[in-house]
């Protein structure tokens, strides 16, 4: 018997997010999985298109409603709840549109949340990483009718073109709530890659004292056409924003390529950027147990280095 399982895509109205894609990778760890995608949004076209186009996919909903321009999971989660019933599995992404909206969905069918899922094995077998990624949980949901889950998306490999699947149209009839209204947005602006779905990542530490020091970065990976982070001992010292934090509180990653300039390697950090393909580091310090992880490590000064790598580059 086939496994329904419905994913909720992110997007920001115009662009389906990667998240998506690799949501579906994971829910095609089951063979006989039948994969539908639900798009909300005021205007679902645009992206309903992008996520009928990946492998995987059986089918593509569109639920079109002005309330569903700006993703509020308050919002949202009503939505959701209404298309479950014949879903045995529903999945976000383990991001921060997931996290908010998924524990309210499973609310909402008085349904168990599994977290951060990392593989399918099974119907009905699943991992997840715990203790700060140091141990993976194998966790068993025999005789649970619908199960509610966050997809690590630093896990899998996002699903490629394939398709097109068709999409279909679907009313949901659910009261929306008036508690929750849509004020605004404030994120920093550059032209650099998103953090969670770059290729590339250059991060900072502590080391490089300022929020000024974090511009011999901001250089590099212009140079390298990388997005930049940061750990969180930067963060709280006010040299970069939250949003650029990487760690077990902050953003997992998976990049191809992490440069980790002037980070001691907290084992919150480590989690997050475990999954990265390559891993190089840049401290003075020799001791430091980033250097136990990374595949290239450079012993030296940040100040001298940096300056030093983008000249060759150049």
């Amino acid at each position: 018997m086939s496994t329904q399982i419905l994913i909720v895509a992110e997007h920001d109205g115009k662009t389906l997010n990667l998240s998506t894609a690799k949501c579906v990778t994971c829910a095609r760890g089951l063979a006989e999985a039948q994969v539908t995608v639900a798009v909300f949004a005021a205007s679902a076209a645009a992206v309903a298109e992008q996520a009928a186009k990946l492998t995987g996919v059986n089918r593509v909903l569109t639920i079109e409603n002005p309330a569903n321009e700006h993703a509020l999971a308050a919002v949202l989660a009503p939505q959701v709840a209404a298309l479950a019933a014949p879903f045995g599995l529903l999945l976000g992404p383990s991001t921060t549109f997931g996290k908010d909206l998924m524990a309210r969905v499973a609310g909402l069918l008085d349904a168990p949340q599994l977290s951060d899922i990392s593989a399918i094995e099974s119907a009905t077998r699943f991992r997840r990483p715990i203790f700060a990624g140091n141990a993976i949980l194998t966790v068993d949901t025999t005789g649970v009718a619908k199960l509610v889950g966050t997809v690590r998306t630093a896990s899998f490999e996002a699903a490629g073109a394939g398709g097109p699947a068709p999409i279909e149209k679907a009313a949901v009839e659910v009261a929306l709530p008036t508690h929750t209204r849509f004020v605004s947005v404030s994120a920093a602006k550059n032209d650099r890659p998103d953090l969670q779905t770059a290729a590339r990542v250059i991060s900072g530490g502590r080391a490089l004292g300022s929020a000024d020091g974090f511009k011999i970065l901001y250089s590099l990976a212009d140079k390298l056409k990388a997005a930049v982070g940061a750990s969180r001992a930067a963060v709280d010292a006010g040299y970069a924003p939250n949003e650029m934090q990487v760690g077990q509180t902050g953003k997992i990653i998976a990049p191809e390529l992490y440069v980790a300039i002037g980070i001691s390697g907290a084992i919150q950090h480590l989690t997050g950027i475990k999954d990265a393909r390559t891993i190089v580091a840049i401290n003075k310090d020799g001791e430091a147990p980033i250097f136990e992880v990374a595949d290239i490590g450079l012993v030296g000064d940040l100040f001298q280095v940096v300056p030093e790598i983008e000249r060759l580059i150049s």
